[in-house]
């Protein structure tokens, strides 16, 4: 790794970014941590250089806003660095009936989950195709392999990111780039109370959601493996696997069920 090559991270001062990038760093890359609160990014980019002999660069950008994926890369770009691995992990979902959710807010978590991640991905793809390596990891969802009531946004957006992962991976297969996805089931971190979520069945018991670290270092180890995806978790193997034998409309309501909000009198 020579002194201008970096990892670029995004929603990396919290939940899998923020594992991700202490493995990253743990194993001597420098980084490039974005987010938008400019207290957390202080706060991670000390804890990171205090634990490690590493640079790290942290750039505060609101990724909801069109145009700032692509200042964010003339940014880096005009530093004369190098990204040497791509990290898409920002995303966020809305919880809800469609008819009833804020479509302001959705389409904010299109361009997120979906704009900011192309952006960024043409741009580094297109260098690193340049110089003849480098590495791409999306964070996906097991929320790929079935319809999501309730969350059908967010569902959605993942799909694309993983079919759009899975193509621009066989494209780029002979061309010394690795892209890889990594699929977390329900996981330890602050999403669920950003999409508003905290009442769903789904995310009652804390003991049975993923530790991020652990959803981090399936993700590190299959990109640094060259595996084409990761599905995190031996539970959310199986459910993959089960989703490719069931059909949609058995899914939705199955996810429905799951997802939809506890009721306050019985507790279930």
């Amino acid at each position: 790794m020579q002194k201008n090559q970096y990892v670029l991270i995004t929603g990396a001062t919290s939940g899998i970014g923020y594992e991700l990038a202490k493995l990253f760093a743990a194993d001597g890359w420098h980084l490039i941590i974005v987010a938008r609160s400019s207290k957390d990014l202080i706060d991670t980019r000390e804890e990171l250089v205090r634990n490690n002999d590493v640079d790290v660069i942290s750039i505060s950008k609101d990724l909801f806003i069109p145009g700032n994926a692509t200042e964010l890369y003339n940014e880096i770009s005009q530093k004369g660095i190098e990204v040497e691995v791509l990290v898409n992990d920002a995303g966020q979902g809305v919880y809800g009936e469609f008819v009833d959710t804020e479509l302001d807010r959705e389409l904010n978590i299109i361009r997120l989950n979906i704009e900011s991640l192309v952006v960024l991905t043409k741009h580094c793809l297109k260098e690193m195709v340049s110089r003849g390596h480098g590495r791409i990891l999306n964070v996906s969802s097991i929320a790929t392999t079935t319809p999501g009531p309730l969350q059908s946004v967010y569902h959605g957006t993942k799909a694309f990111v993983q079919s759009f992962t899975a193509a621009i991976r066989d494209e780029v297969k002979d061309k010394g780039v690795v892209v890889t996805a990594l699929l977390p089931g329900v996981t330890d971190t602050d999403f669920f109370r950003k999409a508003g979520m905290l009442q769903s069945k789904a995310v009652q018991d804390k003991d049975k959601m993923a530790d991020p670290a652990d959803v981090a270092k399936d993700g590190y180890n299959a990109l640094m493996n060259d595996e084409d995806k990761v599905v995190s978790g031996t539970k959310n193997k199986i459910q993959a696997a089960m989703s490719n034998l069931t059909p949609d409309s058995t899914l939705a309501a199955k996810v429905h069920k799951q997802q939809a909000p506890v009721d306050p009198h019985t507790g279930k």
